[in-house]
This record gives structure tokens, C-alpha cells and sequence, in this order.
């Protein structure tokens, strides 16, 4: 059974904590990289697209004189490089811009609105990342009997419905059939969201859903895998209870690359929710870029797919560090 990672000799815990240091380092250095390639995609495509800022903020109405005038005063006369250098040193020194929706700067809504997708997707991490798991495992206990059967229905199904059709599902049955919970999460900005729980359940159940489709699948083809391992079958030979061999033998084997799938889900749970929180009116960072593509804030627009590259960057970093935490052969 040595093949178990709970079983592998661990490196003395100085040279264990460089490896892990040295690791983080690195990736965070990776992160600033793909920030920055993120940031120079992101002027230059919301800078060539068709049409004129300047003329979306004034409306149909103005003059070209008016337009010059805004175009001038936005800067929108020079040339794109020297709007770039402009923009990301001021992001540089915390300084996001104005928002040409709101008329404000765009730091304390962008962060009030993050905070307001961080609980979303943080409810839905702690719901949807143990019970996926745990689905997962269930189902591959026993390959193609009912219960896995069952399981791999609902996640086929669910994961070939996009989110807006059982978001939508969800509003009908339990909002207009059956009106147990609101199918609105309409709220202030400000307020929030933990104040009113019941305008979280069906934005989180479709989230949550999504998640047990693609996070239980993947849970389910490593646990197989595991399961068929000659230590696992050995183990099993040697009398040792079903339950102990799962927790003590496989999922130390297992959890690593279902960890790496959640940190992506993180990433996508924090910047990735336009379809959800659209649909259901959630002041959160996902209706804010879709109003700001639709009003053409370029400003806020690329003040959000900056906030929300970094989270998906943070999550895969974190996702890795937890998986570097449980297994030690990956720190040898």
C-alpha cells in the first residue's frame, strides 16, 4: 500500500516549506505576467471595436462639436499607446478610473459589487464543492450499478442545460407554480445580500447544480481510476473497511486534481456570473460588466475583466497550493 499518499516519505519540513514558498513565488510572478497580457487585450479590444464612445455617452442628439469636445476631454484623441501607458499607471498607483455610467470612481462600486459575487460564489463553494465531491465518490463505488446510473443522469442533464434554462426552470416551478422563494434577487447595491437569504437560494441552486455536473463527473472518472489501483485493491484483500480505504487510502489520491477543477469553478464564481446574476438581479460583478458592456463604459469594462482575470488567477493558485497541502508527492 505504499502507493498511498498518506504513506510517501515526506521531505525534511525546511526543504518541504522552500519547495511550496519557492512555488507560490513563482506563480504569482506567472499571475502579474498574464495580468498584464490581460489588461493590453483588454484596451486594445474595447478600444477597436465599431462606433464611438463619445457619441454613446452624449446620445444620438449631439453635436460634433459636443463629440469633440468629449473625445478631448477623455483622452480619446491620443494615440492608444499613450492611452494604455495612461490607464495602467493609474491602475498601478489603485486609481480605476471614472465610471461613464455612474459618474463616480469606479474602485468602491467595483468592490462592492465583488463582495456581493464573493458571497454568491463562496455559499455556493461551500454547498457545491463537498457534496460534488462526495457524488462523485458514491458514484464510482459502484461503476454502472443504479445509484451511479442515477448520478451520471442528472449530471449529463444538467450540464447539457445551460444555466439561464434552469435558472429560468428554477423561477418557474418555485417562483410562479409553487411561489416559495422570490424570483428576483433584486436588492441595493450596498446592501447586504446575507440579510435577505432567501433571495440567495435559487441564484446558488443553479450554481450549485452546474457545479455538481461538471465538479461530481470529474470526482467520478479519478475515483474509478483510484479504485481499480493495486494498493486500493490490496487494501481491500487485506480485510481493511471499505469506508477507511476510501478516506484514508483513496481520496488523498483523488482530491488533488477535483481541488484543481474547484479552483477554476472559483474563478468562475467570482467573475464569471452574468448569466445568473442578470437573470436573477444580483447586484454583483456579473450584471455590473453586462450593464457596462451595454452602456459601452470601457472604463468599467476594463476595470472588471481585470478584477475577474485576477480571481480565476488566485483561484487556480489556490486550488494548487491546497493540493500541494494534501499530497506530498507533489513537493518531492
Amino acid at each position: 500500500m505504499g502507493a498511498s499518499g498518506a504513506d510517501q516519505p515526506r521531505l525534511p519540513p525546511r526543504e518541504d516549506g522552500m519547495i511550496a514558498l519557492t512555488f507560490i513565488i513563482r506563480r504569482l510572478a506567472l499571475l502579474l505576467l498574464v495580468l498584464v497580457l490581460v489588461s493590453m487585450m483588454t484596451f486594445l479590444i474595447v478600444n477597436v471595436l465599431p462606433g464611438d464612445v463619445a457619441s454613446a455617452v452624449l446620445g444620438d442628439m449631439a453635436t460634433p462639436e459636443q463629440t469633440r469636445i468629449v473625445r478631448v476631454a477623455m483622452g480619446l484623441d491620443r494615440p492608444l499607446i499613450d492611452r494604455y501607458v495612461h490607464w495602467i499607471s493609474a491602475l498601478a498607483q489603485g486609481d480605476m478610473g471614472v465610471s461613464l455610467q455612474y459618474g463616480r470612481p469606479i474602485g468602491p462600486v467595483l468592490l462592492g459589487r465583488l463582495g456581493n459575487s464573493a458571497i454568491l460564489g463562496g455559499i455556493t463553494m461551500l454547498i457545491g464543492a463537498p457534496l460534488a465531491i462526495a457524488l462523485g465518490v458514491i458514484a464510482a463505488l459502484r461503476p454502472h450499478g443504479w445509484l451511479d446510473t442515477l448520478i451520471t443522469g442528472f449530471s449529463i442533464g444538467a450540464h447539457a442545460l445551460p444555466e439561464y434554462v434552469v435558472g429560468l426552470l428554477a423561477i418557474l416551478l418555485l417562483s410562479i407554480w409553487w411561489p416559495l422563494l422570490p424570483g428576483s434577487s433584486l436588492m441595493d447595491p450596498n446592501e447586504n445580500p446575507l440579510l435577505r437569504p432567501e433571495a440567495l437560494v435559487l441564484p446558488v441552486g443553479v450554481l450549485v447544480v452546474s457545479m455538481l455536473a461538471f465538479i461530481g463527473q470529474l470526482t467520478r472518472a479519478s475515483a474509478i481510476g483510484v479504485m481499480n489501483s493495486p494498493y486500493i485493491r490490496t487494501a481491500i484483500l487485506k480485510g481493511v473497511p471499505r469506508w477507511r480505504v476510501v478516506t484514508h487510502h483513496a481520496l488523498p489520491n483523488l482530491l488533488p486534481p477535483a481541488i484543481a477543477e474547484i479552483g477554476m469553478y472559483f474563478g468562475y464564481c467570482i467573475g464569471g456570473l452574468v448569466v445568473v446574476e442578470t437573470l436573477f438581479s444580483y447586484a454583483g460583478l456579473g450584471q455590473m460588466l453586462s450593464n457596462a458592456v451595454a452602456y459601452r463604459d470601457v472604463p468599467t469594462i476594463q476595470a472588471t475583466v481585470l478584477v475577474v482575470a485576477a480571481a480565476y488567477g488566485l483561484g487556480n493558485l489556490l486550488a494548487d497550493v491546497a493540493a500541494l497541502l494534501l499530497n506530498p508527492r507533489l513537493r518531492s
